[in-house]
């Protein structure tokens, strides 16, 4: 049956769509109330987390609504992903782009004037047109939804031109309602939206930033690549994603990974569109373990079993890192997001700040930086740190984070900062970290030697701790404020007048004990084992639903996700009624693959016992 017919239904209704058309049984926090405001026409804004389910507040209502629902979204990738998985479900979905041919375009015109299209996906740039604004004006449109909403506000993290013009359109369907979806905005962006949007006395739903299904893990940044490396590997046969600063990281990285039998592939804007779109696609199929990329990859992105989010450089802003971190555990099962970080990098990023004109932008970012460098140096719960960041306050530390599970130990640390404060002294604060620490350790080097460091008296006085260890150390003297690094001088080390009283023996120090044990406090590499279901059943049923899904040349979370096989190997139904009882099982999809999925189930079954 499909989604058109249960439209027309007259006992249809949000519930009878969700478990009939989509296969859930029950509606996540605060879609219904959403759909409900959506049914009685209201005007409406929406912010969910990336995962919550956004898009079912307004596919549910278009299929209850008798006309055709509007979706403007900003990427090409993104559109198609979404059109696959509602055809998949049975829905008459189609979108309009500039990838498509005339006569593939004009078949989409023509559906969508007899009545024939519930959905219709289309780029904000291409819903302004004239001529498409006078096709939608020749039919019967029940309701506009506005995706990535915050690409609206000056005030949000990716404003971009084309979107705000969108409000035009409100002018042109005055009766018609509008429903603006993001997964982060704060009060400003919000208020933004609401009026670029011209928006009449909205429905505001501001559900909960929470994802608490993803662990913060932070990691001081030392050797990145090895580091990466090892993580991927303790990570073997999951996906995921690692951002990196730069289009010259990205080669690097993914060269690298390569050259250790990882299945990776880099994703940047200066690579032409065949060669992005074929990595994406790759990485949607499963064919591609990694992708490493710059924030150029990901909008797009709606595959549900990212395991892992690595940012192998600190992003600019909490709204950038929160949706690139949004991209793991979209099923809902554990994940983890991990980032490497230096304090050095916030020195970068302050430098290309500091070449903006002045004005309100300028003010803007640099005080979204601030906040990230204040989230990555907390010593407090980064759940709390990243929700408080969006207005929502919590009492209570959440116990899925690096801070929580392994909390920092402190220790008298005054003689190691006498020792690294006394040896910049003596290089005539003329050098990096690095530098330091090497004459610190005694290393027997030219540049060392040829400085005439090699006959200084704190010369080798640090040779019982390790690089890295040091290198903590100075960063941790560097935020207490004791040590400053000159941008304008290659980030040489300086004393401050702070640094007096610890060389005069004059005061205490406490610092955090470094923590070098990178790969031991990473998650483990099946972050799936505590969940109580068939192993092997579920490997089985894995590669079933990729042979099929290479066959209907489809990514393979559209037939069913891991969520949805993951039950199967928890209840293994035999009969369709006990298939319909998984999550992610609806009617259409049941006709179409619940054969082979309970052949398989019923062998497993017979062999296994």
């Amino acid at each position: 049956m499909t989604s058109t017919l249960l439209a027309q239904q007259s006992e249809a209704s949000p519930q009878s769509i969700l478990e009939d058309v989509f296969g859930y049984q029950s509606f996540r926090e605060g879609q219904q109330e959403v759909i409900e405001a959506a049914l009685t026409g209201k005007d409406s804004v929406v912010i969910m987390p990336t995962g919550g389910g956004k898009s079912l507040c307004y596919q549910v209502p278009a299929l209850l609504h008798s006309g055709l629902t509007l979706v403007i979204s900003p990427l090409i990738s993104l559109m198609k992903d979404q059109v696959d998985q509602l055809k998949a479900d049975g829905v008459a979905a189609e979108c309009v782009n500039s990838t498509m041919s005339r006569e593939a375009l004009i078949s989409v015109y023509n559906r969508m004037h007899s009545g024939d299209l519930k959905l219709v996906y289309i780029s904000p740039e291409r819903v302004l047109m004239q001529d498409f604004i006078e096709r939608l004006q020749n039919v019967n449109l029940s309701m506009i939804a506005v995706d990535e909403a915050h690409c609206i506000s000056q005030w949000g993290h990716d404003f971009r031109p084309e979107y705000a013009a969108i409000g035009q359109l409100k002018t042109y369907f005055p009766h018609v309602p509008f429903m603006a979806l993001t997964a982060t905005a704060d009060d400003a962006t919000r208020g933004d939206i609401i009026a670029r949007l011209n928006l009449i006395e909205p429905h505001d739903y501001l559900g909960s930033f929470d994802r608490p299904n993803i662990h913060y893990n932070l990691v001081e940044k030392h050797k990145p690549v090895s580091q990466v490396i090892r993580y991927v590997q303790t990570n073997k046969g999951q996906c995921g994603i690692i951002y990196c600063g730069s289009r010259k990281k990205v080669e690097m990285v993914t060269e690298k990974l390569c050259n250790n039998h990882i299945r990776a592939a880099g994703y940047h804007a200066g690579m032409d569109v065949d060669e992005r779109a074929y990595v994406q696609e790759a990485f949607q199929r499963d064919d591609i373990q990694i992708v490493v990329a710059t924030v150029a990859f990901g909008m797009g992105i709606n595959k549900p079993n990212v395991r892992f989010v690595v940012h192998f450089d600190i992003p600019r802003n909490i709204e950038s890192y929160y949706q690139e971190t949004g991209r793991a555990g979209r099923d809902g099962l554990p994940a983890e997001a991990m980032m490497l970080y230096d304090p050095a990098d916030i020195g970068w990023l302050r430098r290309i700040l500091d070449e903006k004109d002045d004005g309100p932008q300028k003010q803007v970012e640099t005080h979204k930086l601030n906040a990230m460098v204040a989230f990555a140096e907390a010593q407090t719960c980064r759940r709390q740190v990243l929700l408080n960041y969006f207005g929502e306050y919590r009492e209570k530390p959440c116990g899925n984070c690096d801070v929580c599970v392994d909390p920092p130990k402190h220790f008298d640390a005054t003689k190691e900062a006498q020792k690294a404060l006394s040896c910049v002294y003596r290089v005539n604060q003329g050098f990096g970290i690095g530098y330091v620490v090497e004459v610190l350790r005694g290393m027997q080097n030219i540049r060392v030697r040829e400085n005439g460091h090699d006959k200084l008296s704190t010369y080798g006085i640090g040779r019982d701790h390790s690089h890295d260890y040091w290198v903590s150390v100075f960063r941790q003297l560097i935020h207490k404020g004791l040590l400053s690094q000159n941008i304008t001088r290659n980030s040489t080390l300086q004393l401050t007048e702070e640094a007096r009283p610890v060389l005069r023996g004059e005061m205490e120090l406490e610092l955090a004990v470094p923590r070098l044990d990178t790969a031991a406090r990473s998650a483990k590499s099946d972050k799936l084992s505590s969940k109580n279901y068939d192993k092997k059943l579920f490997a089985k049923l894995r590669k079933l639903r990729k042979s099929i899904a290479d066959e209907d040349s489809l990514p393979p979370y559209v037939v069913f996700s891991d969520a949805t096989l993951i039950d199967m190997a928890e209840i293994l139904p035999t009969s369709y009624g006990e298939m319909l009882a998984v999550n992610g099982v609806g009617q259409r999809k049941l006709d179409k693959y619940a054969d082979a999925f309970l052949d398989l189930i019923q062998e497993h079954i017979t062999t296994h016992g």
